[in-house]
């Protein structure tokens, strides 16, 4: 049989995962983006493998905070006031999204996908020639007593009931772990069994690199449009020829590419941001979030990142340098062996759906279309059980997944 001629449009690290598995099981697959390979979300991401984050961002605790977005340019959940009006739609969804029965039909959804994500991404590393970028030291929640514990109680509820395990540290259990880590925090969760990316960016182009060793192509491209053609797919702004199937996985663009179908996603941007502190590396030796601040401290290859807030502005508004400002602010008050540092700083779109939920599988009344985009923050836990997913479905290997 003649093996599937596929395009994978986005080379993040979920279209990058997703043609490497199909290259890897013998289909004729590009890969297809403007830019190269983990230039976009992927490269600022805090490299997080959080298996247990299956409590989606609509809950009812946020909603409450909901008024605050508009009104504190600090808020860790931002909406400025000019961009209300397009978001409308989707806020409306996502409100609706909170509801309790939503809620643990997304927490079940985001369990099934993350299933298996920490051990495919050690055994990608060694695959990939980079297992020193795979870092399995856990994941250290850090709150500032037992009632800010408390506010979170319903997410770790959810965590326990699809099988997380945490354990619960006072004071001197943080310092075993993190003696550097800021006094105001007396109460953390600990998750021993996550794991850490620790440069995201030479993860995605090391992935990019065995892909095109082995016979995939990476083609850099500008796709203005999806048209169906014969029982297939071309794309025009590249190459004429003809696909038999085009799968969608360019993130918070991804609209754009599927809207002239007739296929609306409820899709948001939520623009991520970071500080890092170049060549600092002995503030933590592990993933570690200040709750209070929504903030991931990680210790990467090129220095300290600190990265987090939700940004509700498009993809069109440029950066807001008070966003990273304020990362900047909480990092050095948090550390403050991080004073005088240098820094650089970056945002990035990261696609997220209102009960965030990804898009992952084929397009009804679209013979040959995939989606595979909305994963929010965990695009880099779930890429590889995504691709999984894909490759399953296309190749006639297992069902498909959720679709549009």
């Amino acid at each position: 049989m003649t093996s599937p001629r596929i395009a994978v449009l986005g080379a993040g690290i979920v279209g990058t995962a997703i043609a490497y598995e199909l290259r890897k099981r013998g289909a004729d697959v590009a890969l297809v983006d403007r830019d190269e390979p983990g230039n976009g979300c992927s490269f600022g991401n805090s490299g997080a493998i959080s298996v247990s984050s299956v409590a989606p961002l609509a809950m009812p605790g946020v909603l409450a905070s909901v008024p605050s977005m508009l009104l504190d340019p600090e808020s860790p959940l931002r909406l400025p006031l000019r961009y209300l009006p397009r978001a409308a739609p989707w806020l409306l969804q996502f409100v609706a999204s909170a509801r309790p029965h939503r809620v643990e039909q997304a927490a079940k959804q985001l369990a099934a996908l993350h299933a298996g994500a920490v051990d495919m991404h050690e055994a990608m590393a060694r695959e990939l020639g980079v297992p020193g970028l795979f870092l399995r030291r856990g994941h250290l929640h850090l709150y500032i007593d037992d009632a800010s514990l408390a506010k979170d109680a319903g997410a770790w509820r959810l965590r326990e009931a699809h099988g997380v395990r945490a354990e619960r540290l006072d004071r001197a259990g943080i310092e075993a772990l993190e003696p550097d880590a800021p006094a105001r925090y007396q109460v953390a969760m600990f998750l021993a069994d996550h794991a850490t990316i620790v440069e995201p960016f030479r993860y995605v182009q090391a992935m990019a690199r065995a892909f095109a060793a082995n016979g995939g192509r990476v083609v850099q491209a500008d796709v203005q449009r999806l048209e169906s053609r014969a029982g297939g797919w071309t794309l025009r702004g590249a190459a004429g020829e003809p696909f038999t199937h085009a799968i969608v996985a360019a993130g918070a663009w991804s609209n754009q590419l599927v809207a002239p179908l007739g296929i609306h996603l409820a899709l948001e941007s939520q623009r991520g941001y970071h500080v890092q502190y170049t060549d600092v590396r002995d503030v933590v030796s592990r993933t570690v979030v200040l709750t209070d601040r929504k903030v991931f401290v990680t210790p990467m290859e090129g220095g300290l990142r600190v990265g987090g807030t939700v940004e509700i502005a498009g993809l069109r508004a440029p950066p807001d340098p008070t966003r990273a400002a304020v990362l900047d602010r909480i990092a050095r008050e948090a550390f403050p062996a991080l004073e005088g540092r240098a820094t650089t700083t970056w945002m990035g779109h990261r696609p997220c759906m209102p009960n965030s939920v990804p898009v992952v599988g084929t397009v009804s009344n679209h013979p040959g279309l995939w989606i595979a985009t909305g994963h929010g923050h965990l695009g880099l836990t779930d890429s590889l059980p995504t691709a999984r997913r894909i490759a399953d479905a296309l190749l006639g290997e297992g069902v498909a997944g959720r679709g549009a």
